[in-house]
């Protein structure tokens, strides 16, 4: 510690790395880095960071490790050489991957006695610092509660659970979520762009409609964990017939449906399982594969 703020090293600096380690930087903190090309440390040294020759004279220098490489075979080739360095550590592992992976990363901790947290960061680098932002986070909770306050300097830390994989799932899940969101935005915008409504116009009242959204999706939530779907608000029936507008409106504009016509095979799915009169949140169950249960 120097003063109140922890020290931290941080390993691989690519864009996102050097953002996490600038963001500590800027609150304070001690900031240890290591990089496989030496050059990418110097802006951050000349914002107050130390440079390390090796992973083990950065391990060295800080009780609390950030990895931030580009995949899992990066982080072992960096981790490997440095284990007994990491003895009594505690590492947080910010590297994407899947939640096999992270399990896997448990193991390897294990092995070696380092303390492990496995992390996701829900930002681009330059939301990195923000506390709008969210940092998931999955495995220890005396870790995570033992460094909240200097993962905070990140962003907006969210402890998911005790299972190390959460994290990585989470992650996953919801850049699906991201990506159909976004992509559903792109299609509307090229449907009125059709019509030479501009984008930033449209956007307009396309965020707001989301606000809507987010909270059909707080009402189907319960449907969804308890499998029983009421078709008391917009039932599949009801969307079908609805999607169909929008695939006509579409083709005659000369826009790609491929993305509508994807919703709609899984909305008729779901009509052929039985749930034609249920909510739209019934559509899971073709997802998951799983028979459902009709209301």
């Amino acid at each position: 510690m120097t003063g109140d703020r922890q020290a931290v090293t941080v390993l691989g600096l690519g864009s996102m790395g050097s953002a996490l380690a600038a963001a500590l930087i800027e609150r304070g903190h001690p900031v240890t880095v290591w990089n496989r090309s030496a050059a990418k440390a110097r802006p951050l040294v000349d914002r107050g960071a130390r440079s390390a020759a090796t992973p083990e004279e950065a391990i060295a220098a800080s009780p609390l490790v950030l990895a931030c490489v580009l995949d899992y075979d990066a982080l072992y080739s960096v981790l490997d050489p440095a284990a007994s360095a990491l003895a009594g550590k505690a590492l947080v592992n910010l590297t994407s991957g899947a939640p096999e992976q992270a399990h896997e990363a448990v193991t390897w901790a294990r092995r070696h006695g380092v303390d492990y947290l496995d992390g996701a960061i829900m930002t681009t680098p330059p939301g990195v610092g923000s506390p709008e932002m969210m940092f998931l986070y999955s495995g220890s909770p005396t870790l995570f509660e033992t460094h909240r306050p200097t993962l905070a300097a990140l962003g907006d830390p969210l402890f998911l659970g005790t299972d190390p994989g959460l994290a990585s799932l989470y992650d996953a899940a919801l850049l699906g979520l991201m990506w159909s969101t976004m992509t559903g935005w792109l299609h509307g915008t090229a449907l009125v762009g059709a019509d030479r409504t501009p984008a930033t116009e449209f956007t307009l009242v396309a965020v707001r409609w989301l606000t809507a959204v987010a909270g059909f999706l707080t009402t189907y939530a319960p449907q969804v964990d308890a499998g029983r779907y009421p078709g008391d608000d917009a039932t599949v029936d009801i969307q079908i017939t609805a999607i169909g507008h929008l695939i006509h409106a579409a083709a005659n504009r000369g826009v790609d449906n491929a993305l509508p016509e994807l919703l709609r095979t899984a909305m008729r799915k779901a009509k052929a399982a039985g749930h034609g009169s249920d909510s739209f949140a019934s559509v899971i169950e073709v997802l998951r594969g799983g028979p459902g249960e009709g209301t």
